[in-house]
């Protein structure tokens, strides 16, 4: 079997479209050049596979030798999986670095303001780490199951 030369120069374009777009300084071009090399990647182990052949099931006889090669075959679903993790990371590291765009200079820390009618408010508040850590102290000092965290969580609330 030869390569076809559409899937080649398909392979090529998509290489140096997603390597040109991941150069940019946008997550989101990095996450789309990304993609576009992943895409690529598994073209290129197609094109390099060989020739189709029968299911890759050894039985022993003569007609063991039309078999197809699995090894392409994994390699294409381990570079999917791995593209798939990598395209999650880079989405959530979108969506955070556009939750404190939002939030501007009070980055995570901003201060709790409970008022009494919400539905007005239209601002997103939240709360801060130290009362989840007060509450996980609480906990910790009622019970007699943490002697050492009993000691440390009274020692940090003086």
């Amino acid at each position: 079997m030869t390569a076809s030369a559409t899937l080649i120069i398909l392979m090529a374009v998509l290489y140096a479209v997603g390597i040109t777009v991941m150069l940019e300084r946008s997550l989101t071009r990095v996450l789309i050049g990304f993609m576009l090399v992943g895409n690529a990647t598994n073209l290129l182990i197609l094109i390099v596979s060989g020739p189709s052949g029968t299911a890759p099931i050894v039985t022993g006889t003569s007609a063991d030798d039309t078999m197809a090669d699995p090894v392409p075959q994994v390699l294409m679903l381990t570079a999917i999986v791995i593209n798939f993790g990598i395209t999650a990371f880079v989405l959530a590291l979108i969506y955070r670095s556009w939750w404190l765009a939002q939030l501007g200079d009070q980055g995570d820390s901003v201060p709790d303001q409970h008022t009494e009618d919400t539905e007005e408010s239209t601002d997103a508040t939240f709360d801060p780490v130290d009362l989840d850590d007060a509450a996980l102290k609480k906990v910790l000092a009622d019970s007699d199951e943490h002697p050492d965290e009993l000691e440390h969580g009274r020692e940090e609330t003086r």
